[in-house]
């Protein structure tokens, strides 16, 4: 476990650099499509979800929601991210979409930084963030 402090620069920084971010998303998106035909079915971006709990609890906190509720809440997320409506999620939608999203996690965190418990392996888009800043950081230094 460790700690690590972010801000909205860090996450900007992070979706600006062209090479780390695609790559980041790629291996997110490789790691989703279990079937490994190149896209992201409606089962697989669920099982994601279902995975990460993500509509389930609220701040760790479990949460009450019909699975009617949760179904509808998945169908929007899954519509958003499904840029061409072809019923699949390729690799350019998933990292518009993905970048959409993180670039809205900067806004949100604008210049206020905050603190995050992560696993050591963590793979998240967030703790990748931070790792880059601290490479940066220890480059300069």
């Amino acid at each position: 476990m460790g700690v690590i402090i972010i801000d909205g620069a860090t996450v900007r920084s992070f979706v600006n650099d062209d090479v780390h971010f695609k790559t980041s998303v790629e291996e997110q998106f490789v790691s989703l499509d279990t079937n490994k035909d190149g896209v992201l079915s409606k089962s697989e971006m669920r099982k994601a979800f279902e995975t990460m709990r993500f509509l389930e609890s609220d701040f760790g906190v479990d949460k009450a929601t019909s699975p009617e509720e949760l179904a509808a809440i998945f169908d929007s997320i899954f519509r958003s991210f499904d840029e061409d409506k072809n019923g699949t999620i390729d690799l350019n939608e998933f990292c518009s979409e993905v970048k959409k999203i993180m670039l809205a996690i900067a806004d949100g965190l604008g210049s206020s930084p905050i603190q995050m418990v992560v696993d050591d392996d963590d793979q998240s888009l967030l703790k990748k963030a931070a790792d880059l800043e601290a490479a940066r950081l220890a480059k300069s230094a």
